[in-house]
């Protein structure tokens, strides 16, 4: 591979004893040097090529810590209802779809958002039944935590008068004991793997495609939380040499016991594609309402949902860690983050005998006393700052109660380790819309003016390392990548936006000039 001297860019390493610089020497992936362009380039070997940056603003490449590739791959076949306004508008949508479909072929998608709509009431089967009476249809919410199913649906899920709600999941019913074609948590789990498994095209192809979509947004790694059909996609993409993002690749529950079996630890693999934590559920999301709260939410009488009962979370905890596993659990109410802090206390030898990581998936909403203990107990906080702006609708749920609250601020300032991504494909996966709400916690119109509870907003500099240092720190690679320094992967993204300088309107609406991954330069924006 022929040097390469990337030349005349306004280059922030993130790497503290060099923070800028205005050129990289790259060789066979890795950064040899980085300084002043006319330095390199007067100790550049011969033959070296030259790129030109152009005064572009360069970054380290950044990662997504938290994002469902898989799905995010097939949902950009599926049906999209995020922008509707209502139910009679989702319905429509379902409706101008249906030519695609043979009768009794399945329909997923959706991402619909009923908090949204007007009025803001969730959607029953019967208005699915209407225009759907031949296909099973079942639509996933914008949270990924609920399901709206038809009739048809239903019955090809065996569910009926007399079937129980799952442990951990519920079948929501009528006055009359039917179900009302609302599926929650647990009992969703079934139309994922159907989604899965029964999924049209070829999930290689379909992430080779997403992969390009991705390093044009600067995304140059991705914290991977999809099942093993994503992993052995990937893994073909490496065995032909087309893989061009890192893959951190997070272990299903479901998969722990076979994991165990097969030998598989957190942190195995290579530069391309590494082992990660198990990912484990404790709790459900905010805008299904079935996120666990210490408090009822506003207006009712439910604290949300405990997913996985805290014995058994605490079982797989000490069985993960044993087998040196770290653990990756979904927690985003106040109640289910208190409690899985109080199970991985209990797995501390553990934790330190393997060196694990362990991290809590979304930490929205944080009773204060555990801001300090998630820092104690060295805990990563897996954060999605776009959710804030995208929950405002819903945040009445929790005004007035003293809790922390997408507290970025505070578990920065605690000394916890952030590391931000995006959970597409539940939010779109462009990592300047997540350095823009965790700059301003507005909306793409600026709203609330000042920001929802502002004293919890981070600087740009804070945002960047929580894409860049900090995803590598949880995955054990932050000698490797996350800055730009000699010896660091040659993984970094040129900028049409100075993001250090820009109104944040602008730092939403920067656009990628180019990527480079490994040295290679893998994307050009056109035109």
């Amino acid at each position: 591979m022929t040097p390469t001297l990337f030349a005349n860019g306004a280059i922030h390493t993130l790497n503290p004893h060099q923070p800028q610089a205005s050129a990289l020497l790259v060789d066979k992936g890795l950064i040899v040097a980085a300084g002043p362009t006319e330095d390199l380039r007067a100790h550049a070997p011969a033959g070296t090529r030259v790129v030109d940056l152009e005064d572009a603003v360069v970054v380290p490449g950044l990662t997504d810590a938290h994002i469902h590739t898989a799905s995010l791959a097939r949902s950009r076949q599926e049906i999209d209802l995020r922008q509707v306004e209502s139910v009679e508008e989702a319905v429509a949508g379902v409706r101008s779809v249906l030519p695609r479909y043979r009768e009794g072929e399945w329909i997923f998608g959706g991402w619909w958002d009923f908090n949204k709509w007007k009025p803001p009431v969730q959607p029953d089967k019967a208005a699915l039944d209407a225009v759907c009476p031949k296909n099973p249809v079942a639509l996933t919410s914008a949270d990924g935590h609920t399901v709206w199913a038809n009739s048809q649906a239903l019955r090809a899920l065996g569910i009926e008068r007399s079937t129980p709600d799952p442990a951990g999941g519920e079948i929501v019913r009528d006055a009359d004991g039917q179900a009302t074609g609302i599926l929650r948590e647990s009992a969703v789990y079934p139309v994922r793997r159907l989604a899965a498994s029964g999924a049209s095209g070829d999930l290689r192809e379909q992430l080779r495609e997403t992969q390009q979509y991705l390093l044009s947004l600067g995304v140059t790694g991705v914290h991977d939380i999809d099942g093993a059909d994503a992993l052995e996609a990937y893994s073909q993409l490496r065995a032909e040499g087309a893989l061009a993002l890192r893959v951190h690749k997070l272990f299903a529950q479901d998969d722990l016991k076979d994991s165990i079996g097969a030998g598989l630890r957190t942190g195995q693999g290579d530069k391309w594609i590494r082992h990660g934590a198990v990912k484990i559920f404790a709790d459900g999301a905010a805008g299904s309402h079935t996120c666990h709260m210490s408090e009822p939410f506003a207006g009712g009488t439910s604290h949300g949902m405990e997913v996985t009962a805290f014995p058994e979370l605490v079982e797989l905890s000490t069985t993960a860690a044993t087998a040196g596993i770290a653990v990756a659990v979904h927690a985003i109410g106040d109640r289910a983050n208190h409690l899985v802090l109080d199970a991985l206390s209990r797995i501390q030898d553990l934790t330190a005998r393997h060196r694990l990581r362990h991290r809590i998936e979304h930490v929205q909403f944080l009773q204060p006393a555990d801001v300090q203990r998630l820092a104690r107990l060295g805990v990563v906080a897996s954060m999605q700052p776009q959710h804030c702006p995208s929950d405002l609708p819903i945040l009445g749920m929790v005004e007035g109660r003293n809790l922390a609250s997408y507290a970025w601020r505070s578990l920065l300032d605690a000394g916890t380790t952030l590391a931000f991504g995006s959970d597409s494909p539940v939010e779109l996966p462009n990592p300047f819309h997540g350095l823009h709400a965790a700059m301003t916690r507005t909306t793409q119109e600026g709203k609330p003016d000042g920001g929802w509870e502002p004293q919890e907003r981070i600087t740009m500099a804070e945002a960047l390392h929580g894409y860049c240092v900090g995803p590598s720190y949880a995955s054990g690679e932050e000698n490797i990548k996350g800055r730009l320094a000699p010896g660091m992967l040659a993984d970094f993204v040129a900028l049409d936006t100075n993001i250090f300088s820009a109104d944040p309107a602008e730092i939403r609406e920067t656009k990628v000039r180019m990527t480079v991954t490994d040295g290679i330069i893998r994307y050009t924006q056109q035109g």
